[in-house]
């Protein structure tokens, strides 16, 4: 049973004991005398665990800007940090309200990984968020398996009063940290600290809170130690080349190459040669070349749309997979490589190897672990954090005054189809950032908002009527591409652009709905 889950429970507060009261106030004034960041940290951890005596108390901090919790409570008082997106602590940092789970493992929000790996078993949790003065979450304090029974409604007011005091207290030790860190060398960072810190660069870069995104991260996470070959299925736009990053950054080998490359960008006749490199003196006129593969020894091949490649073109790459060796156009010897692969298409692999334009063999070679990269439409409360996401990004990027979206603006942002997904989503903020003067960005401003009323009057409910999602999907997307056609008297280049579109995306979309430009 999950008790208090997203806030505490909904009785009448209790009441504080005078022994409570005491042993609360008694705390309050030790934390209040430390100035020290870490040693703070740990004073704070150390007093929640006798209080509420739990087994395990850990205190973190929280940048919402990065979706990051850190610790620095550690050996060697190094900071760790990781996504908010994963467990009960993010919750209650992203949400800023207390959860109370009396049984983590039937809990959603329970990241079990963590037990998985260090063999810890979680029973009981009670994480609270810590707030400044300005109700601004700067923090959790979570506590995990109470010694006798289950966190109770005493201990979250407890908790919650110790945290509002402790707030204040950890804010000054912050003020003082930076202060210190501003007139003081760094040391150089070790190899992990690097690592750990250069792969949760690119997990930001996947911005979203929804089920279909924490998925992803979590995924990401749990095979952060292999290089197992992974697919990545979704629609264009859909950020998989981002998705690719964080898997190369976030494993063993994220200071060895990544090295990416669009098989549907290949004319038949240069796919052996771009892909496994070619001798001197093959033709005439040509010299040697380093094949992809060869360029990312040691690292991440990212393939994108390989559902693109050819029959023969995938019948010598299944054979590189298998023997890890590759053979230069004109060569007399293969030469080894050590290579991940990560492959990724718009294309349903299953569907299209049933039908036989893919192979079988080299759909099961590269599925190893499946990651589906979710469109905008299905994770359409996801849009204003990207928009807001590109918005500082651009402006920051050309150095123009800070912008926002009015309320309207971002309720049609939310509501848009977004064919091209989070690509046609960043072009659309690119092209306000430099043509909007002012700091806000109203709905009239969009290049969408005629289209989103023309859809309104247009498609009511009736009009789907005995369709599939897939039907209505395609219907709009038909709409929209005629339309950008028609704006850019036929340039397809240009269409392209403004739907978020690669040209080639749309030459596919294009002949796969039958239209006719």
């Amino acid at each position: 049973m999950v008790r208090g889950e997203l806030g505490s429970d909904e009785t009448d507060a209790p009441i504080m004991t005078d022994t409570d009261k005491f042993a609360l106030m008694s705390t309050i004034r030790r934390i209040h005398s430390e100035r020290e960041l870490v040693p703070l940290m740990n004073l704070v951890a150390r007093e929640v665990k006798d209080l509420l005596r739990a087994d395990l108390v850990s205190v973190f901090l929280f940048d919402r800007e990065k979706c990051e919790l850190c610790s620095l409570i550690s050996l060697d008082n190094q900071k760790i940090c990781f996504d908010a997106r994963l467990g009960v602590a993010g919750a209650s940092a992203m949400k800023g309200k207390t959860i109370n789970v009396a049984d983590a493992y039937e809990h959603p929000l329970f990241y079990k990984d963590v037990d998985c790996r260090t063999g810890y078993r979680t029973n009981t949790i009670l994480a609270v968020p810590i707030k400044n003065i300005r109700e601004q979450v700067i923090g959790v304090c979570e506590a995990i398996n109470k010694l006798e029974g289950n966190f109770s409604s005493d201990d979250a007011q407890l908790l919650e009063t110790f945290a509002a005091h402790a707030a204040n207290a950890i804010e000054t030790a912050l003020l003082i940290d930076a202060l210190k860190k501003e007139q003081s060398k760094h040391d150089p960072k070790d190899k992990l600290q690097n690592r750990i810190e250069t792969g949760q660069l690119y997990l930001r870069n996947i911005v979203g809170v929804s089920p279909e995104i924490e998925a992803i991260i979590r995924l990401i996470d749990q095979i952060r130690e292999s290089s197992v070959d992974v697919l990545i299925q979704g629609e264009s736009g859909t950020g998989k080349e981002l998705v690719a990053k964080a898997l190369h950054y976030n494993s063993p080998r994220y200071d060895q190459p990544f090295v990416a490359l669009n098989c549907a960008a290949l004319p038949e006749n240069l796919v052996e040669a771009e892909l496994y490199g070619i001798e001197r003196g093959v033709a005439t006129g040509v010299e040697k070349r380093t094949g992809k593969f060869e360029a990312a020894n040691g690292g991440t091949l990212f393939l994108d749309e390989i559902g693109d490649l050819s029959l023969s073109a995938q019948a010598k790459m299944l054979r590189v997979l298998q023997e890890r060796t590759v053979d230069r156009v004109g060569g007399q010897r293969p030469i080894p490589v050590d290579v991940r692969i990560i492959a990724a298409t718009n294309k349903n692999l299953d569907e299209v190897s049933k039908a036989g334009s893919f192979r079988a063999d080299l759909y099961y070679r590269l599925r190893v672990v499946r990651v589906q990269t979710p469109s905008l439409r299905e994770i359409a409360d996801d849009v204003p954090l990207m928009a807001n996401h590109f918005l500082a990004s651009h402006c920051a990027l050309l150095k123009v005054e800070p912008k926002q979206f009015t309320p309207a603006a971002m309720e049609h942002l939310r509501s848009y189809s977004w064919p091209g997904n989070a690509r046609q989503l960043e072009n659309e903020i690119k092209r306000l950032v430099v043509s909007v003067r002012g700091k806000t960005i109203g709905a009239e401003q969009l290049d969408l908002a005629v289209e989103t009323q023309k859809m309104t009057a247009q498609e009511n409910p009736t009009h789907y009527k005995g369709k599939t999602i897939g039907e209505v999907v395609e219907a709009i997307e038909q709409r929209m591409i005629q339309e950008a056609l028609l704006k850019a008297g036929g340039n397809k280049a240009k269409a392209a652009e403004a739907l978020g579109l690669s040209r080639q995306g749309l030459l596919k979309k294009i002949k796969r709905l039958a239209i006719t430009p």
